[in-house]
């Protein structure tokens, strides 16, 4: 967290705008995907990884090639929270959740744990409440991320940081990509609400890096 800047509080918020939000305006998250179209294309109980030589802190780290199916985020109270799959819309732009209680992973990248960022999008808030990616601002870094995937296998990562980045300024490149390490996004909404288009003005990315695995 950086100096002079107050934490949000875990324990909720106690207000969010009346007002359809989310991560529906996303569509500048990715303009075009040719650094995505060589990923291996994960199975249910796993396979073989990338050949591509990680980064520090995860040397030696062993992560199967599979489906993410749930998330936990101890630090916001998140616990086995399911995870949908996202690819893109009819005009080229990344889908997002239909359901506000859940996230989803933009099955486009690699799957968590994989050489590369793989990337998980889910909503702010809806009209009725707070939704899944209520209180994702509030992480910090060394914060832990849990991804269970399909075959059993847990990749645990680690926040680095924990940003807020305008809409119109999106860095498309560097949130789905990540050369040499294996990293774990997350994104949503954030930053001022404008009631006029019923959306936030900026989205929060969290950005994170593999430490561990729990094996199946």
């Amino acid at each position: 967290m950086r100096s002079g800047s107050p934490r949000p509080p875990r324990t909720g918020w106690g207000w969010w705008p009346v007002a359809a939000a989310g991560v529906a305006l996303l569509v500048v998250a990715l303009v075009a995907v040719p650094w995505l179209v060589d990923r291996p294309v994960p199975t249910a109980g796993g396979g073989s990884a990338t050949a591509a030589a990680p980064r520090a802190p995860a040397p030696g780290v062993v992560v199967p090639v599979s489906r993410p199916v749930t998330l936990d985020v101890p630090a916001i109270d998140l616990a086995g929270s399911p995870l949908g799959e996202l690819g893109l819309n009819a005009d080229g732009t990344v889908e997002v959740p239909t359901d506000y209680a859940t996230a989803g992973w933009f099955d486009l990248g690699p799957t968590p744990g994989q050489v590369g960022a793989s990337v998980l999008l889910g909503h702010v808030d809806s009209t009725t409440g707070p939704a899944v990616f209520f209180r994702l601002r509030s992480l910090e870094a060394g914060d832990r991320v849990d991804v269970r995937l399909a075959d059993g296998t847990v990749a645990r990562f680690a926040v680095e940081t924990v940003e807020t980045h305008p809409k119109a300024e999106f860095p498309a490149q560097r949130v789905y990509t990540s050369p040499g390490s294996r990293d774990l996004r997350l994104v949503t909404c954030g930053g001022e609400f404008d009631p006029v288009s019923g959306s936030y003005e900026s989205n929060v990315v969290v950005y994170a890096t593999l430490v561990d695995s729990v094996p199946a």
